[in-house]
């Protein structure tokens, strides 16, 4: 039997699949306490792991065993902390955490990868919203498969619209699907305010802005305004995609915003008759862009004609098939990102009193 320091060791050797790190290095809490002739291992991880939490139990217990111990119990579990964002940014009410999602680049699959990567948060047990910040070209209405007006209790701010158990936001929830947005950038940039700063949103884990292409005013307010903890980069393997997405790493690297990986998407077609693979938009692309910049590659997503459909019919693959090859990939995905997040600095500003003095 191993005592306390052993298993600790152990525990902390333990390699994380999510931060491909052991746990020693990431920082969760492990306690290892001895109730009767038990041993207790209990760990504590910062991002949300529900799908996933006995596979890793499992995986700890296969390395205890293999080390020796014995007449032990493990637990895994999660709890979520807000995390540092870009200095001088006051926090935002009821919102631990935001993810910006960008591309650089339009029709690289960001807004369907941005709602499946909300939709697998909320499926691993996180409380997760979504943030349409593509002004001119809403989407995420159509992706979550609601056309509800959002209404006003207060009249002062607006609830979020509900979906999949995902609080969501667009403009587009304002307007009709049709009607186009002929605003000028300074019209752009305050609605995008109103809408993350007005919406009553209900003590969100994560919120993810699902950002336009480019790197325009929605960007430069997002850094500039808005308490951004992390980024994640979409692009597919393709050259031309690759530039702009080197652009928005760019980006977020001159406004001090981490960037928690790289997302390639389209990576690989399989044919839906013959089953034949091919790399329509080549190969590698998001992984030489990882290296190059020595950050994360979160995984690959393939050119597939179900996520179109089901992104188009409202209902995006991690909830059409919650168990399927296509939201495994997400979930994983998901995890990676939340776990890369989990690793930045805590937020301690918001551990600190406001001190007001007034004059009696």
């Amino acid at each position: 039997m191993l005592d306390k320091s052993q298993v600790q060791e152990v525990v902390n050797a333990f390699v994380d699949p999510s931060t491909e790190m052991p746990l020693g290095d990431t920082k969760p809490v492990i306690k290892v306490e001895q109730i009767g002739d038990q041993q207790q291992i209990t760990v504590t991880l910062g991002y949300p792991i529900k799908g996933y939490a006995a596979e890793l139990e499992s995986q700890l217990s296969d390395a205890l065993n293999q080390a020796g111990a014995s007449n032990f119990a493990v637990s895994v579990s999660s709890k979520i902390i807000k995390h540092k964002v870009q200095q001088g940014v006051p926090a935002l009410e009821n919102v631990k955490n935001i993810i910006a999602v960008a591309s650089g680049k339009g029709g690289v699959g960001k807004s369907t990868t941005s709602v499946n990567l909300a939709l697998a948060l909320a499926a691993e047990g996180a409380r997760v919203g979504v943030l349409d910040a593509d002004i001119y070209g809403p989407s995420q209405p159509r992706m979550l498969g609601s056309n509800k007006r959002p209404e006003s209790v207060d009249g002062k701010s607006i609830e979020p619209i509900e979906s999949f158990g995902v609080q969501s936001m667009s403009i587009g929830f304002l307007i009709d699907e049709e009607e186009p947005m002929i605003w000028r950038g300074p019209m752009v940039t305050q609605a995008l305010q109103q809408m993350l700063g007005d919406t009553n949103w209900k003590e969100l884990d994560y919120l993810v802005i699902d950002l336009p292409p480019g790197t325009g005013d929605i960007q430069l307010t997002l850094s500039q305004k808005v308490p951004v903890s992390g980024a994640v980069i979409v692009t597919t393997p393709q050259d031309i995609s690759l530039l702009d997405a080197r652009k928005a790493y760019k980006m977020f690297e001159k406004v001090k915003v981490p960037v928690l990986g790289v997302v390639e998407n389209m990576s690989t077609h399989i044919c839906s008759q013959c089953g034949h693979e091919e790399h329509i938009f080549g190969t590698g692309g998001g992984q030489r862009m990882a290296d190059e910049y020595s950050i994360n590659m979160l995984g690959s997503l393939p050119l597939s004609i179900r996520i179109r459909e089901d992104a188009d019919g409202g209902q995006p693959s991690v909830v059409t098939d919650p168990e399927g090859e296509i939201a495994m990939a997400y979930r994983k995905i998901a995890r990676r990102v939340a776990a890369k997040l989990a690793m930045q600095g805590k937020d301690y500003a918001s551990a600190f009193p406001n001190i007001v003095i007034k004059n009696d």
